[in-house]
């Protein structure tokens, strides 16, 4: 009988709390802080921490949850905004460091199914940290963006499939053609039985706990945690590993079992339970058997392996990008963003180890890779992004356009019947007669709460490129706007300050990155009378000499009532006026007076 000491896993618990706090405050994922805990506090170094069966058991169940989680983040929707070059991109950046990977091992002497382990361990592409990593070099708009996001997707996917097969392979112990066949056919049964159960007993499953009315957070997150442990073993009887298992069940249940909202309820409580408690077990724990002795035993081919993974992602992303014909410019630029790996590379080595493919030389040397190819992520993508802002190459993503405009009021729909005439505009309003109205004027309008992903999510809030927050409450826009950059990653935000509200200024838009709507506090009662009883006339200025949005609201505002609403551009395209925004030469501003 195996006995839970609870002193021990307390202080694992704490030790990754600690290596994950300190990693993510110096811009780094809480699993390299985990990992490195585990190695200072483990066996290798100070030796204050050890493993025992009962935190195995606890690992192995957080790798089975977390795997689960990343398939239900994935949405393979996103595939398609980057299309044939993601595709390059995340072939290249697998293909090649694979190979190095690979003969790498077999050179100092290694077996075939230790470098094939090694291969897929490097081609690996880190896909947790990106969108953090995007969002903070302001780069979701860009082209490399939805590359680095499609190729980071494509290359964890393929490496799973790969790694099924070898699982496969070792687990069956034989060579000959019966055996391969075999092997070859219960993975296939595998997949089918898992597509028809995720494609057509799912959906049948959530309807089923709808009726019932069987809806209660509790209940779905039990119903969730069987799926995702029936579907591993489900892997576990094809002769694959349970990872692969829960990974598929991600997949089918983010789609097809619950609702948005309760998706995003039950994917919370999910993630606290994976990320939150028994995954940072695994990555301490992964620490404690990392040996050091590698950098007098093995130091050539830890330095072999780490630079073949990171001349393997650059070199091989870069040459398969050309195709693109987007240059090779971006494409090395894209390789230095898919260089870090991760949760799913740890895994994958973890289970190597396991299962005696790979020695404890091998392990640390891939965790040692692991660490050091995610640290040069943010300096490398710094780096080459601000390479091509200088040659002017750094080119914008049309996968995001449109508005999304919070307030149907008479001041939004003024706004946005402007804006709509060139864009897709979507309103949110929590006021049904509101969006009525806006209907009835053919505006897109959706009923719903700012201050909820939902109503985000059913108007499409991924693909757009521009929020605007226009309610008469600062504070809802503030909360608004902050939800759209944590949550939806959109890359513009504008909202409307009252100047009622003292505490709510300038810095706050600063720190989340927004920008005040009219380049000015603004109180929306006074202009939604005005717009609705027809008092008011919209002029035209045009602009002789560049000004920012600012001085020509001074220049202006002095001795008259005015709004500056939009921006006209020498092709007559529209854009909001706002804070942060330069009117340039030959173009117009529209007020409203």
């Amino acid at each position: 009988m195996v006995e839970l000491n609870i002193v021990n896993l307390l202080m694992v618990l704490a030790a990754a709390w600690l290596g994950g706090i300190l990693a993510k405050r110096m811009g780094f994922p809480a699993i390299l802080g985990e990992l490195l805990i585990g190695i200072i506090l483990g066996p290798a170094l100070l030796a204050v921490l050890e493993t025992s069966t009962d935190l195995d058991i606890l690992a192995e169940v957080g790798i089975l949850f977390l795997m689960a989680y990343i398939g239900m983040e994935i949405n393979f929707k996103d595939l398609g905004k980057a299309s044939w070059a993601g595709l390059l991109a995340a072939i290249g950046g697998f293909v090649v460091p694979f190979g190095l990977g690979y003969y790498t091992i077999l050179h100092f002497g290694g077996t075939h199914i230790a470098g094939l382990f090694v291969g897929i361990a490097v081609g690996v592409t880190s896909l947790a940290t990106k969108s953090r990593i995007l969002v903070d070099l302001k780069l979701l708009d860009t082209r490399i963006a939805y590359v680095l996001m499609a190729g980071a997707l494509i290359s964890d996917t393929l490496a799973l499939i790969i790694f099924a097969g070898i699982i496969g392979y070792v687990e069956a112990g034989s060579i000959d053609t019966a055996g391969l066949a075999l092997v070859a056919g219960k993975a296939i049964l595998f997949f089918c039985i898992a597509m028809l159960i995720g494609i057509y007993l799912f959906p049948l499953l959530g309807k089923l706990l709808t009726k019932a009315k069987l809806t209660s957070r509790t209940v779905l997150v039990t119903i969730l945690i069987i799926m995702v442990l029936g579907f591993s073993e489900l892997a576990e009887l094809a002769g694959l590993h349970g990872i692969l298992g829960s990974f598929m069940a991600g997949l089918f249940i983010r789609d097809s079992v619950f609702s948005r909202q309760i998706l995003k309820d039950v994917s919370a409580v999910f993630h606290d339970i994976s990320i939150g408690f028994l995954a940072p077990i695994f990555f301490v724990t992964a620490g404690f058997h990392v040996t050091l002795d590698v950098f007098q035993t093995d130091l050539a081919l830890l330095i072999c392996v780490i630079v073949g993974a990171v001349v393997g992602k650059i070199l091989g992303t870069t040459l398969f990008y050309l195709p693109s014909g987007y240059g090779w410019r971006e494409g090395f630029t894209i390789g230095t963003g898919m260089n870090g790996r991760g949760a799913v590379e740890i895994i994958i080595a973890g289970i190597g180890l396991q299962m005696n493919i790979i020695s404890q030389e091998i392990f640390s040397i891939l965790v040692f890779m692991a660490i050091s190819t995610t640290l040069t992520v943010p300096v490398f993508l710094t780096w080459t992004t601000n390479w091509l802002k200088k040659l002017g190459e750094l080119v914008k993503q049309d996968a995001r356009n449109g508005y999304l405009i919070l307030g149907a009021n008479p001041l939004g729909l003024y706004i946005a019947k402007q804006l709509a005439e060139q864009n897709e505009v979507i309103l949110i309003d929590y006021n049904k007669d509101l969006v009525n109205e806006a209907k009835a004027q053919g505006l897109k309008a959706i009923y719903g709460n700012g201050l909820r992903e939902d109503a985000f999510e059913e108007a499409n809030a991924l693909n757009k490129n521009t929020f605007i927050a226009l309610t008469g409450n600062s504070e809802i826009n503030l909360l608004s706007a902050q939800l759209a950059y944590n949550s939806f990653y959109i890359p513009n935000r504008i909202v409307l300050v009252s100047p009622v509200e003292n505490g709510v200024g300038l810095n706050l838009l600063e720190h989340m990155d927004a920008s005040s709507l009219f380049a000015n506090k603004t109180d929306m009662v006074p202009w939604s009378y005005k717009i609705t009883t027809n008092n008011f006339e919209q002029r035209t200025e045009k602009i002789e000499k560049e000004i920012s949005t600012r001085n020509w609201f001074k220049n202006n505002a002095k001795n008259k009532d005015i709004l500056p609403i939009l921006i006209l551009d020498e092709n007559g395209q529209k854009r909001p006026f706002h804070y942060k925004d330069i009117i340039k030469s030959k173009e117009s501003v529209v007020y409203l007076q």
